[in-house]
């Protein structure tokens, strides 16, 4: 017998709506308030932005690339580090929190420490198509351990006992796991375990907000959309609780380090901000080598402007802001060009645009260095605030300005200074305006932002400023010496 389920009461109903829409604006108006807060190529990283200051470094509340450590090729003391990654990159084109933690952990075995990396089986489709992404030279790279079971699946208990394993052998001074891969009842009692995170429920919920924002005023919100929004309350509440079961948090942005301290309550001593950084030797300039790029790929000598925009084709990372700023720009400036590096649904819709659009498809990171070199200015149309994109600091270092959403993580810890370029709120009418603007200042003024961007980039967002960050943080933990800076 089917029985029909009795409707809620409609003050309930009522009251569900504004506990949530109370949760939303407790939790989001804080994080927003941060608003407020021949071949030419160039590869030599100069540090100009270093700051002045002295103290423990557990009270340091901005971001430790900042700061100048020691940078001889070995380390103060030799560490052996545990890093738990759900996966490892073996693919041509791997995840942001892969690519991060290989970076790092490629840069802290080239000086010297002994990594040994926790990790799933890759996935069928995964087999190594870049030298540069998995390389077992027991000198220079880290020890691999991939857990047995199904491919592509992170099973944290496999490789828990794989580490206890390696642990008897001889301890390991410090553990590191990328976001969850190892929860956080496993952490519980770590005293030397750190997490670094790539995004925080919190900024989901901004997330979730943006995205159904930036849809069409005829376009109805979708009953998905407020069951989302319903579920992450809770989601952020349960984070705010087991967060605590972490000693040590890295934020990856300036406003992420800010919620931690302030909305997720973990004492300030135990969170430190250290952003992400790119290979210097891989990004950086060289104009004979965008030069042939753009004459390659088919764009005409008489181009004013060359806009460009990497990553994944999707509405999460704002191509329908981007697809609808462009449409209306080509319409005013013929000589204007937009190349697409990436793939996903927007695809198609970016080629139906007409021949000022280049669509490239995917692209190996290899090949990345010529895209960033045959563009004006990068754009990165996001309506994700959760952590940084690499592609915004892998842009810099290849000097070139961004055309960025103005969120919190941006503007607090990239974009810091209207030289880098142009931020917009995340709408078609503000990114219009803004393309507008790029497109009238012109290349000569363009390439000086670059220049300036390039700059700031190597003093900050480089593979060896972060892996020296990292390194002195595993030290301050190893041995409260190591917490004094000077």
């Amino acid at each position: 017998m089917a029985f029909n389920k009795p409707k809620k009461p409609l003050i309930s109903l009522k009251s569900s709506l504004c506990t949530t829409l109370f949760f939303i604006l407790l939790f989001t108006i804080p994080a927003l308030l941060l608003l407020h807060t021949p071949s030419n190529s160039i590869c030599t990283i100069t540090s100009s932005k270093i700051k002045s200051w002295s103290g423990d470094l557990r009270d340091a509340e901005f971001s430790w690339n900042r700061l100048k450590f020691n940078d001889n090729n070995s380390p103060l003391k030799t560490l052996k580090i545990a890093v738990f990654s759900r996966k490892w990159p073996m693919s041509s084109t791997p995840g942001g929190m892969e690519r991060h933690a290989h970076t790092l952990h490629m840069a802290m075995a080239r000086r010297g420490h002994k990594v040994h990396v926790f990790t799933s089986p890759p996935a069928e489709h995964d087999t190594p198509t870049a030298s540069h992404m998995i390389d077992q030279s027991p000198k220079f790279s880290p020890f691999i351990h991939m857990h047995e079971g199904e491919a592509g699946r992170w099973r944290y208990n496999k490789a828990w006992e794989q580490y206890e394993e390696e642990n008897e052998k001889e301890p390991f001074d410090v553990i590191h796991s990328e976001s969850v891969a190892l929860p956080h009842h496993v952490a519980l009692g770590l005293s030397n375990l750190v997490v670094s995170w790539h995004g925080i429920a919190l900024e989901s919920v901004q997330s979730s907000i943006f995205q159904d924002l930036a849809r069409n005023t005829n376009e109805p919100m979708s009953s998905a959309f407020n069951q989302s929004l319903q579920g992450m309350i809770p989601k952020v509440l349960n984070e705010i609780r087991f967060f605590q079961n972490y000693a040590h948090h890295v934020a990856i942005s300036d406003s992420c380090g800010e919620m931690l301290r302030d909305i997720y309550q973990i004492p300030r001593r135990r969170v430190h901000v250290i952003v992400n950084g790119v290979d210097e030797e891989e990004f950086c300039e060289d104009s004979k080598l965008g030069h042939d790029f753009v004459s390659k790929i088919g764009v005409p000598q008489n181009a004013s402007i060359v806009l460009g925009v990497a990553g994944r084709l999707v509405k999460d990372k704002g191509h329908p802001l981007l697809y609808e700023a462009f449409s209306q720009l080509k319409e005013k400036y013929s000589n204007v060009y937009l190349i697409v590096a990436g793939s996903g649904p927007w695809l198609q819709r970016y080629k139906d645009l007409g021949p000022q659009v280049i669509v490239l498809g995917s692209m190996d990171p290899s090949e990345l260095k010529a895209f960033y070199n045959s563009i004006d200015i990068f754009v990165n149309p996001t309506l994700r605030p959760q952590g940084l994109d690499l592609t915004l600091m892998e842009a810099m270092m290849s000097g070139k300005p961004l055309l960025a959403s103005r969120f919190p993580s941006i503007k607090g810890t990239i974009v810091v200074d209207d030289e880098y370029g142009f931020m917009f709120t995340p709408n078609v009418e503000s990114l219009v305006e803004a393309l507008e603007k790029v497109v009238e200042e012109g290349r000569e003024k363009l390439a000086r932002r670059g220049k300036a961007c390039r700059e700031y980039a190597a003093s900050m967002f480089s593979a060896k400023k972060m892996a020296l960050a990292y390194e002195r943080l595993f030290l301050c933990i190893k041995n409260e010496t190591f917490c004094t800076y000077h």
